[in-house]
């Protein structure tokens, strides 16, 4: 093995162990599939949860303002919308004030709905802030939004 393979080599160990980006994904994945686990029996999975929480507003909210929450392009707030949509949870509408725009409604279904998830959510998320080992997640949160 050659100097620059092994440079190469001791390289991607250090990726493994210090890409923070290869770690928040890691971690972002094994988190949706315990909340994906936790959620299916209310038919939902992290992603359509997480959705439909930030629709539960006062007014319903712009396209633009679900994706910039969710950190979605519009073509994937779109793709995400549509079995929501099916399901009557979600209705999208023509806003009355910019007819360029839509607003997203939660609809009956879907307020039961996210009421009747709530509590298995936070019994998930609880169970994950316990595995955590440092002193707080709210550090790992605050540390997370400073990326953002």
């Amino acid at each position: 093995m050659s100097n620059r393979e092994r440079a190469d080599f001791a390289f991607t160990h250090h990726v493994r162990d210090h890409c923070l980006c290869l770690h928040v994904h890691r971690a972002a994945r094994a988190l949706a599939r315990r909340f994906d686990d936790a959620l299916r029996p209310k038919g939902l999975t992290q992603g359509q949860f997480s959705l439909l929480t930030s629709l539960y507003r006062a007014q319903p909210p712009t396209m633009g303002a679900v994706a910039e929450l969710l950190a979605l392009d519009r073509t994937t707030l779109t793709a995400n919308l549509k079995p929501l949509e099916r399901r009557g949870l979600v209705k999208v509408v023509v806003d009355a004030d910019d007819k360029r725009s839509r607003r997203l409604i939660l609809t009956a279904s879907g307020r039961e709905l996210l009421v009747a998830a709530a509590p298995v959510w936070k019994r998930a998320h609880a169970k994950a802030e316990r595995l955590l080992k440092s002193p707080s997640p709210d550090i790992m949160r605050a540390g997370l939004r400073e990326l953002c």
